[in-house]
C-alpha cells in the first residue's frame, strides 16, 4: 500500500512551528581490517573549523558525535546533516579510516577504553564492566517545547508511539561478524544501563525532577545527564530529546525520524492545549513493545500498546502517520514524509539492508562498504 499525504479540509493553524536539532553518533572503522579504530582525536583535528564546535568525543575513541544547529525546516536540517557527514568522512579517510552510520559495529570492536577525564573515570568506578560494552551509536532528536511542564506532558503522550520510531530506525543487526537476530542490537546492549528504557509517566515537571533527583541522590546515577529514558527533558536546551533510535544509515532516514518525531510532539502540544489526556499504557506492555521493535524492526509485527495486541509492523506506522498529518502539514513536511515512507517501504530499514548484504555475500567487509556509501549519500 502506497502512503499518500492526507488532505483535510483545512490546515490546522493551531500548530505553532517547532524547532528541530539532531545529534548523530558514528563509528570509525579501519579501512584495511574493518575493526573499529580509536582515532577520533585525529579526525576531530582534521575537521573544518566551522564544524569542530559541532563535533565531539563520545564514550569510545572510535566514536564521534555530530550535532546540527537548531533548524526550522527539514531542508535546512538535511543540508546540515549532509555537510557534517561528508566533511567528517573526508577527515576520517585522511587517517585511513571510514565513517559509518551503524548502531553497532558489524565487525570487531576490541578497543573499548573510555576517554581519560574525571567523569568517565567515575562512570568506570560506578558501573564497572557495563562501561566496557561495545560502542553503540544513536540518533537523538531535539524538538523545542514551550517549557518543562509541557515537555513532561508531551513525553506522556509520546510513550505509545516511540516503539514505532524505534522500529523504523533499526540499524544494528550485525555485530562481531555475526547476525544477532535482532534489528537493533544497540538497544539490547544499552539495556544494561540504569534509567535506560521507556520514559515513566509523570504527573508534572516537579514529579519528573523529583524522580531524577532520587536517582542521583541514591547513587544510581552520577547526574541528570545520565537519564537515558527514550524521551527526556534536555538538561541543556528547552527541548524534549527523543533517544530511542539507532543512528540512521542515510540522511533521508534521519529526516524521516525527525519529521515524524516533531509531528508527534506538535500533536501532543495541541492535545495538551485541548485538554486531551495522554493514553494510559502499562509499563510492562510498553517494555515488551520496545523489545519487539528491537527484535524485529519492520520485518514482522509490532505491539500496538494502544490496543494491547500485536499487528503487522506497517499498520501502527500508518496510524502514526495519520495521527500526525495535520502537524506535518503545518510544518510543510507532509509530502516529504509520505515520499520518505514509501522509500522506506521499497528499500527496507538500515537493518534489513545490512542483513541482505551479509546474507548475499557472507562478508562483513561488503556490509561496511555499503554503509560507507549510504552514510555520505551515493
Amino acid at each position: 500500500m502506497t502512503i499518500t499525504a492526507l488532505r483535510p479540509a483545512a490546515t490546522l493553524a493551531a500548530y505553532a512551528p517547532l524547532t528541530l536539532g539532531v545529534e548523530e553518533e558514528f563509528l570509525l572503522v579501519d579501512r584495511a581490517t574493518g575493526d573499529t579504530a580509536p582515532v577520533v582525536a585525529e579526525v576531530l583535528d582534521r575537521l573544518p573549523a566551522h564544524l569542530r564546535n559541532r563535533a565531539q568525543l563520545e564514550l569510545r575513541p572510535s566514536m564521534i558525535e555530530l550535532v546540527t544547529p537548531v533548524c526550522d525546516d527539514l531542508t535546512d536540517l538535511g543540508a546540515h546533516l549532509r555537510l557534517a557527514r561528508k566533511a567528517t568522512a573526508a577527515a576520517a579517510a585522511e587517517v585511513g579510516t571510514t565513517l559509518i552510520a551503524a548502531g553497532i559495529s558489524p565487525g570487531r570492536d576490541s578497543v573499548r577504553e573510555m576517554p581519560s577525564d574525571d567523569r568517565y573515570a567515575k562512570m568506570l568506578d560506578r558501573y564497572g564492566a557495563i562501561t566496557q560494552d561495545p560502542a553503540v551509536c544513536g540518533c537523538h532528536i531535539h524538538v523545542g517545547v514551550p517549557d518543562r511542564e509541557v515537555g513532561v506532558q508531551v513525553s506522556n503522550h509520546l510513550r505509545p508511539w516511540l516503539p514505532v520510531i524505534q522500529a523504523i530506525t533499526s540499524n544494528s543487526p550485525l555485530h562481531d561478524g555475526r547476525d544477532t537476530d535482532h534489528d537493533s542490537w544497540r538497544t539490547v546492549q544499552l539495556g544494561r544501563w540504569p534509567s535506560m528504557g521507556p520514559t515513566p509517566w509523570f504527573a508534572s515537571a516537579s514529579d519528573y525532577e523529583h524522580a531524577v533527583a532520587q536517582l542521583v541522590d541514591t547513587g544510581v546515577l552520577l547526574d541528570e545527564a545520565m537519564i537515558y529514558w527514550y524521551a527526556r527533558l534536555s538538561a541543556k536546551y528547552p527541548t524534549v530529546e527523543i533517544r530511542v533510535g539507532d543512528v540512521c544509515a542515510t540522511v533521508e532516514e534521519t529526516l524521516l525520524a525527525a519529521a515524524l518525531t516533531r509531528g508527534l510532539v506538535a500533536t501532543a502540544v495541541q492535545d495538551i492545549a485541548d485538554g486531551v489526556d495522554a493514553p494510559g499504557v502499562p509499563t510492562s506492555l510498553l517494555t515488551a513493545a520496545h523489545w519487539r521493535a528491537a527484535r524485529d524492526g519492520m520485518r514482522g509485527t509490532l505491539i500496538d500498546v494502544r490496543l494491547g495486541r500485536k499487528r503487522p509492523a506497517w499498520s501502527p506506522l500508518q496510524d502514526l502517520f495519520g495521527h500526525v498529518t495535520p502537524a506535518l502539514r503545518a510544518h510543510g513536511d507532509d509530502e516529504m514524509v509520505a515520499d520518505l515512507l514509501n522509500r522506506l517501504r521499497r528499500t527496507g530499514t538500515g537493518a534489513a539492508r545490512q542483513r541482505a548484504v551479509f546474507q548475499n555475500t557472507g562478508a562483513v567487509g561488503a556490509v561496511l562498504d555499503r554503509l560507507a556509501v549510504e552514510t555520505v549519500g551515493g
